[in-house]
C-alpha cells in the first residue's frame, strides 16, 4: 500500500469508509489509519464522519505523468528524457541538480506535489502547499558558457507566460528579471541555477513555481501581493484548474524556447518580452547591493539587461542581487 494509492482514491472528494479503503488497497484498517496520519503531515486536509468514512473536501487535482504526456506536443515530448514525480521533496531544483551530478544533464523534468524547502530569488522561501500549485525543474545543457546565458530567465518567463495564455490566463505581464504578474500581483516565479564549465559546456536547472489554486491559509505566509490561476481566470471555488494540462501547455512553449535560445540567444525574444513588460515607461526603484536608484524603466536591451533612465542617462543593469519595484 502506498500513500499515492490513498491520495488517488480520496482525490474524488467523496466519502470512503476505512473498510472500503482497506479493501481497495489490500491492507488492514490499521494500515489505512497510519497512511491517513501521513496525509496531515504533508498538508492534505481531510476529515471523517462516523458511519460515512473519510473525505478530502473539494478533492485533489493530482499530477499524473501519463496525463501530462497525453497533452504534450511532439516536439516537447521528444526532448524530455525522464519525468520524475515526487509527492514531497525539499525543492525540485535540488532534485534536478542532484540529477545533473549523476549524469542526467539534458531534458530531465522533476515535479513535486509539495516542497518543504521551496526557494525563490535572493534566498526567499517559496510557499509550496500540497497539490495546489505547480513546482517543477528542468535540466538543460548549453555549450557556449555562462556569458551566453544572459537573458535566459527572461526567455523562460516569456515562454511560461505564453503557456499560461494558451491555457486561458489572459494579460500576464513580466517583471524583470524573474517574475510573472497578473493585475500587478505575483503569479509565478523563475529560479535558474547553473553548474558545469562557466566558459564552456554547462548545465542550467530551470525552476518554476506557478500559483494555481492557493488557499487563504497558505496565503497568510506570503509577504507580497499575489494571485493564482483560478483567481486570474475567475474559476469558481467549487471547480479546479487542470494542472496536468496547464503544465503541458507551459512545457510546449518552454522547450522550443530553450532550443531557440541555445542557438540565437535572447535577441529574438526581446520584442515579445517588451510587449509584456509590467513596468515599461513607469517610474521605478531599483535596489542594488550598494545603492537605491530611481528612474524610468525603458525595457531591456538585446541581451536582456534592464534599461533604466536616470538623471545620468540610460544605464544598463544585468541580473543578480537586484530588486525592482514601482516608485510609490
Amino acid at each position: 500500500m502506498s500513500l499515492q494509492q490513498l491520495l488517488e482514491i480520496l482525490s474524488d472528494g467523496e466519502f470512503h469508509s476505512g473498510e472500503q479503503l482497506g479493501s481497495q488497497m489490500g491492507v488492514s484498517r490499521s494500515a489505512v489509519w497510519k497512511q491517513l496520519k501521513k496525509l496531515q503531515e504533508i498538508g492534505v486536509d481531510h476529515y471523517s464522519v462516523k458511519g460515512r468514512g473519510y473525505r478530502v473536501p473539494g478533492g485533489l487535482d493530482l499530477l499524473c505523468t501519463q496525463r501530462l504526456a497525453s497533452h504534450l506536443s511532439g516536439k516537447a515530448a521528444a526532448e524530455l528524457q525522464t519525468v520524475e514525480l515526487q509527492l514531497s521533496t525539499g525543492s525540485t531544483n535540488a532534485l534536478a541538480l542532484d540529477g545533473v551530478s549523476q549524469g542526467r544533464k539534458q531534458g530531465n523534468l522533476y515535479l513535486a506535489e509539495c516542497q518543504t524547502a521551496g526557494r525563490g530569488r535572493r534566498g526567499r522561501s517559496w510557499v509550496s502547499p500540497f497539490a495546489r500549485n505547480l513546482y517543477f525543474s528542468l535540466s538543460w545543457t548549453f555549450t557556449e558558457g555562462a556569458a551566453a546565458l544572459e537573458g535566459l530567465s527572461l526567455a523562460v518567463g516569456l515562454a511560461i507566460s505564453k503557456g499560461l495564455e494558451n491555457y486561458g490566463v489572459q494579460d500576464v505581464t513580466l517583471k524583470w528579471p524573474n517574475d510573472l504578474l497578473h493585475d500587478r500581483k505575483k503569479l509565478a516565479g523563475v529560479l535558474l541555477e547553473m553548474t558545469g564549465d562557466a566558459s564552456g559546456v554547462c548545465q542550467v536547472v530551470i525552476g518554476a513555481g506557478i500559483n494555481v489554486s492557493m488557499s487563504d491559509n497558505d496565503a497568510d505566509r506570503i509577504d507580497q501581493p499575489w494571485t493564482d490561476v483560478k483567481r486570474a481566470m475567475s474559476i469558481p471555488a467549487s471547480e479546479s484548474a487542470d494542472r496536468n494540462y496547464l503544465l503541458a501547455e507551459i512545457l510546449n512553449e518552454l522547450i522550443p524556447a530553450l532550443q531557440r535560445f541555445s542557438v540565437q540567444g535572447f535577441e529574438p525574444f526581446r520584442e515579445n518580452w517588451m510587449k509584456r513588460d509590467a513596468f515599461l515607461g513607469q517610474k521605478v526603484v531599483l535596489q542594488t547591493q550598494n545603492q537605491q536608484l530611481q528612474g524610468v524603466e525603458q525595457g531591456v536591451d538585446e541581451k536582456g539587461a534592464l534599461q533604466l533612465k536616470t538623471e545620468d542617462g540610460i544605464q544598463a543593469f544585468h541580473g543578480g542581487e537586484l530588486s525592482l519595484r514601482l516608485q510609490q
